[in-house]
């Protein structure tokens, strides 16, 4: 997914042009590439601070996960899932903010 908003992005490819779908099985985003790329550059600064937070957050934002099958992909209790999720989105949210 973040290789293909990056490549919608990208000027070579067009970016700069209004986009028309003509493809049937095109691939749905779940959000405009650019906020799709921010929450993925964000991710990676989570990442490199806790990694086990931010792979409960690609499992439950793309992994289509509920926080109960996340904890439970994660050997997790599910009330430290939970403080994890809270913890993660609030982090996330500071990390995408504009200083």
């Amino acid at each position: 997914l973040v290789d293909h908003a990056r490549a919608r992005l990208s000027l070579k490819r067009g970016g700069d042009r209004q986009r028309q779908e003509t493809l049937d099985a095109a691939i749905s985003l779940p959000m405009p590439p650019e906020d799709l790329l921010a929450v993925h550059e964000s991710l990676d600064k989570l990442a490199e601070e806790d990694p086990v937070k931010a792979e409960l957050v690609k499992l439950r934002v793309f992994g289509g996960l509920n926080h109960i099958e996340a904890a439970q992909a994660l050997d997790l209790p599910k009330s430290t899932a939970d403080r994890y999720w809270a913890f993660a989105k609030a982090r996330l949210i500071a990390l995408m903010a504009p200083d």
